[in-house]
């Protein structure tokens, strides 16, 4: 039972979306039984409960303040919505001109945050549902009614029953943060344990990666609750948990392909079992593991060791360097004050045309496409078509991520026919054992939604094969034609996408490791000018800047990692280019953690090595802004050595190698440190 509370927290930091499944459900529970009792239809019915859903699902402003505000405008946006399309179902073309239309408003709505997004999404969903239940207007007032209910209903659920707790909820997401490092630990177990075997090395990577997210989360959370000064300790703590964990990893590949005898290797294997064991077995914020035996020892063994007297002496060291920085980070104080109110900049306007106005008009195009073919496989179910169309547009920034997300939609659907077959044929004929599976898959829906489009996909379609059997209209037939109207979509958008004002992966790749280089200039001035004494400055917020950066380089450059790239060539390319991001990023964490003011003053060494680094940020930003965004061929490198070596294409070599040479710089900078 311990094992399985572990994972869930470390799943889900913080409880996040677990508050909001529960909000969804709770709310479309509260909206239905403050409806049913005057014998309102089903459609009604309905129509409150999605409200509910939505407004759990999409409204997601950081203040209570500004949530309570975009509730009240998704319900005027909802309301509107319903009632042209109550009104567009007496006149066929005119719903679906306006649905498409409604396409290119929700889309370009992304510009204004989270807002936009949450009113747009709305808006096209509760117009998408009010074609689904086949409203009338006729119906309007009433559907007002409930559409208000199921609102407030999650006003109600949102504010007062569950309502966002900063404190608790940091307190979680460190929880989480040692579970999550339990993991890591567990995943370098099972490196050494399969000598380096790539299902283990992705297993190792993936659970640093989430990690890392779980120390942005915390960073995130920790203003919210502590004082500045409170909330800078607890992010160098994170920091140096975090680069002792880099270094970890980085010293179990190394380790894995030493001269290992089977007893040395038994041996690492017993420390990384007891490390693990130590993490998780400890319930408290300041832990037991600085109470153990086996921690005492882990410090002496690995403190005692000058030097590589023998393979596996390194990661020793790092063992007991991860020990001790998980235990000084455990050990900050959690409240020292309160958090004080900080004028924030307001953000620069952002141009007309830009990427949200390109996928606008993209899914505009791939919306009349997909109600052409979707009319051509049922004149009664085409928006379902339509609703593809915008989701696949939903959240992404290239032609390459929405080519991935429509495969990943048609799979989940194509899963989640089978779920819902099997669904509406257990509780045929039973009304209340199809709410609760179909409340459960509410909860599913939005509990996945931010991890997995295909669990999510997988949800939706399970959900509506039990609208269909609650609505008396189940049937193979209905299914099956949803799950072609999909495949109709996600391939109008995919053609849309490729060929409508085309956003190339390798472009918006190339945008965002630009937007990484400014980053990293403003933050190695800096790192300069704290070094050296002439100012004071908080270079790790400059630090996690540039993580965030990584982070959309990580989710620009997926396309081209996605296992369904059948060119290896460029899979390589975009493996080396996020390796090195990601080093990029790590090698400033280390700058940012342990930086003082003035302990480089007057040091020469440390003012060329500036200077060096200055010059590769600059000569590197002067090679990306200067490539044409689609004028670059594919890589083409040979069965061995690195991308950067082997690629026949110039331009890419160049770029690569810049990006390595500019890693060796950083890499010079840290060891700086080792002067001192």
């Amino acid at each position: 039972m311990t094992a399985l509370r572990d994972r869930l927290v470390a799943s889900d930091p913080g409880l996040i979306r677990l508050r909001l499944g529960a909000t969804a459900l709770l709310g479309i529970v509260v909206a239905v039984a403050a409806l049913a009792p005057f014998g309102l239809p089903l459609t009604v019915l309905m129509v409150g409960a999605i409200a509910a859903m939505l407004s759990a699902f999409t409204v997601n402003d950081p203040t209570p303040g500004a949530q309570a505000v975009t509730l009240v405008l998704v319900f005027v946006a909802g309301g509107l919505a319903l009632t042209v399309a109550s009104l567009g179902s007496a006149v066929p073309p005119l719903d679906s001109i306006v649905f498409v239309l409604l396409i290119f408003v929700a889309v370009f709505a992304q510009r204004w945050g989270s807002r936009g997004i949450a009113l747009g999404s709305a808006t096209f969903f509760l117009f998408f549902f009010a074609m689904f239940l086949q409203t009338h207007l006729t119906q309007v007032p009433t559907l007002l009614v409930a559409l208000a209910v199921g609102v407030a209903a999650n006003a109600l659920i949102r504010f007062a029953v569950l309502p966002r707790r900063p404190a608790a909820e940091l307190l979680r997401v460190r929880r989480a943060f040692r579970a999550r490092l339990a993991a890591v630990v567990r995943a370098a177990q099972g490196y050494l344990e399969s000598a380096g075997s790539d299902r283990a090395n992705r297993q190792l990577r993936r659970a640093a990666n989430r990690m890392h997210e779980c120390v942005l989360m915390i960073e995130d959370t920790a203003p919210d609750v502590i004082d500045e000064a409170a909330a800078d300790t607890l992010r160098r703590r994170a920091i140096e948990v975090e680069l002792a964990v880099e270094w970890f990893t980085i010293t179990v590949r190394r380790t894995c392909v030493a001269d290992l005898d089977a007893e040395n290797l038994a041996d690492l294997i017993g420390w990384l079992r007891r490390l693990g064991a130590l993490i998780e077995r400890d319930p408290r914020e300041l832990p037991v593991i600085s109470e153990t035996g086996e921690f005492s020892e882990m410090l002496v063994r690995g403190s005692k060791l000058g030097g590589d007297t023998q393979p596996g002496d390194q990661l020793r060291r790092a063992i007991a360097q991860l020990a001790l920085a998980d235990v000084n980070a455990q050990r900050v104080a959690e409240h020292t004050g309160e958090p004080e109110e900080t004028d924030k900049p307001e953000p620069e306007p952002k141009p007309w045309f830009d990427n949200t106005t390109r996928s606008a008009i993209q899914a505009v195009v791939g919306g009349g496409l997909a109600v052409i073919g979707g009319e051509l496989v049922s004149s009664q179910r085409w928006y379902w078509a339509v609703l593809t169309v915008f989701v696949v547009f939903l959240g992404t920034a290239s032609a390459g991520a929405t080519v991935v997300k429509g495969m990943r939609r048609l799979a989940g659907t194509l899963v989640g026919l089978f779920g819902g077959v099997l669904a509406a044929l257990l509780v045929a004929g039973n009304t209340p054992a199809t709410l609760v599976l179909l409340l459960l898959c509410v909860f599913g829906m939005v509990y996945t939604a931010r991890v997995s489009q295909v669990v999510m996909a997988f949800f939706i379609t399970s959900m509506l094969g039990l609208l269909y059997s609650l609505l008396g209209t189940f049937s193979l037939e209905v299914l099956w034609i949803r799950l072609a109207e999909t495949a109709v979509g996600a391939a109008a958008g995919m053609i849309a996408a490729l060929l409508v004002l085309p956003i190339r992966t390798q472009a918006a790749l190339r945008e965002d490791v630009n937007t990484l280089l400014e980053d990293l200039r403003e933050f190695t001035d800096r790192a300069r000018g704290l070094l050296t004494g002439t100012e004071n400055v908080d270079i790790v917020e400059l630090s996690r800047n540039l993580d965030r950066d990584v982070d959309k380089v990580r989710t620009t450059i997926e396309p081209l990692t996605h296992p369904t790239n059948v060119s290896s060539a460029r899979r390589d390319h975009g493996w080396h280019v996020l390796g090195t991001c990601e080093a990029i990023g790590f090698r400033a964490r280390h700058v940012a953690a342990r930086a003082q003011p003035g302990l480089f003053a007057g040091d020469d060494a440390f003012t060329a090595t500036m200077d060096r680094l200055r010059g590769s940020i600059d000569d590197l930003l002067t090679e990306v802004r200067s490539t044409h965004p689609t004028g670059v061929p594919a890589d083409r490198p040979e069965s061995t050595g690195p991308p950067a070596e082997k690629t026949s294409d110039p331009v890419r070599r160049s770029l690569l190698s810049s990006l390595d040479q500019l890693d060796a710089e950083l890499a010079g900078l840290g060891r700086a440190f080792g002067r001192t």
